[in-house]
């Protein structure tokens, strides 16, 4: 079922190219070797994609493996978008509400599709460099010492695309809430430790002036959990895998392992030698099964992980594969929160989601 899955994300992509490509050489009126040319530029574009899913970037210096990311990681949206525009126009033509002609070796329809791509993704990437405040009001039944503030976010995704200087306005940004301990739902690595270590990342976290805790997610096993978990701490961070911290006798906060590894603690037992008159938080880098949150007793979970798709239409996947796959959520007495995340995996665009952190206010009824 793995190579299943494997083999239609290879072969899935390697058709869009085709269809586009075909597309492409039939509307631009240029001779032969400049259509192939621009052909050939697309396909690049895409292969690049597989370098950085395969992690071969490391070998190149760091300024131009940034570059090549974007572009390849770029790419795939690109793609995306081309697909459904020329599907659209396709489908107008079988019902003849396009003409022909506009798709034939005409200039003025491929500068209408190349100005429509312009401007999506210019909007997604001004889009995505704002990142939205979201306030959280958390209440519970159980005694609190005081009122606490505290601020959470997921998927960093610090690398190639997310660099330092990224990463120092989010500290400044977490620091002015002036919060009382911060909650990081996981993939705080994007996919290659290289940059982290040699743009010194974890000085930068270091400057957060709260206690830090976190999860892993499915992005620090894909740069090497050993090697992720010791940057993590580096960087003053109390990683918790599948064990819990408590914080001023009052509030217990457990991070899960990520799924990733089959052999994680489920629920049940992460909760089991916990003190359920203390305020239990969980973190859970991916938001499956919410209800066994629930089943144990769980106060309030912290997820990420699906970035709602990143990009409309994936927006409209990440809804029907999740129970919740954005925003707040209730089941019974456990209250969630799913993060979009404030960095993301690949090319920086938000197209119908947002970059965000929740900041939350958490008092006792008593």
């Amino acid at each position: 079922m793995k190579y299943m899955w494997m083999l239609i994300f290879m072969v899935l992509p390697l058709l869009a190219v085709g269809y586009i490509g075909w597309h492409i050489w039939a509307l631009l009126p240029l001779p032969r070797l400049w259509k192939a040319l621009v052909v050939l530029l697309l396909a690049g574009c895409f292969i690049l994609l597989f370098f950085v899913i395969g992690r071969k970037l490391d070998g190149f210096s760091l300024p131009v493996a940034q570059v090549l990311y974007e572009v390849g990681t770029s790419s795939i949206f690109v793609l995306l978008y081309l697909v459904i525009i020329f599907l659209v126009l396709d489908l107008g033509r079988l019902v003849h509400l396009v003409p022909r002609p506009l798709l034939f070796n005409n200039w003025q329809m491929a500068l209408g599709i190349f100005a429509l791509l312009v401007a999506v993704f210019l909007y997604g990437n001004i889009h995505y460099y704002n990142k939205v405040r979201v306030p959280l009001q958390l209440t519970s039944s159980k005694p609190l010492p005081k009122e606490y503030k505290v601020v959470m976010a997921s998927d960093l995704h610090l690398g190639y695309h997310n660099p330092r200087k990224e990463l120092a306005r989010w500290v400044d940004m977490i620091n002015a809430e002036k919060p009382d301990f911060i909650l990081i739902a996981g993939d705080i690595i994007d996919g290659s430790i290289r940059p982290l270590l040699e743009e010194d990342m974890a000085s930068e976290m270091r400057r957060l002036q709260a206690p830090v805790y976190a999860c892993l997610g499915n992005h620090e096993y894909y740069s090497g959990e050993p090697r992720a978990a010791q940057f993590i701490k580096d960087a003053g961070i109390r990683l918790l895998i599948d064990e819990a911290a408590v914080i001023d006798s009052a509030i217990v906060v457990i991070g899960r392992d990520d799924r990733t590894n089959m052999k994680r603690k489920d629920v049940r037992a992460l909760l089991a030698g916990v003190d359920k008159s203390k305020y239990v938080i969980l973190l859970d880098h991916q938001p499956y099964h919410l209800e066994q949150s629930e089943a144990a007793g769980v106060d309030f979970q912290l997820s990420g992980h699906t970035h709602r798709g990143q990009v409309w239409p994936i927006s409209w996947i990440t809804d029907a594969i999740y129970e919740c796959s954005w925003g707040s959520h209730q089941r019974g007495d456990t209250q969630y929160y799913v993060s979009s995340g404030i960095g993301i995996w690949g090319g920086k665009f938000r197209i119908g989601t947002q970059s965000e952190y929740a900041v939350a206010t958490l008092t006792s009824r008593q």
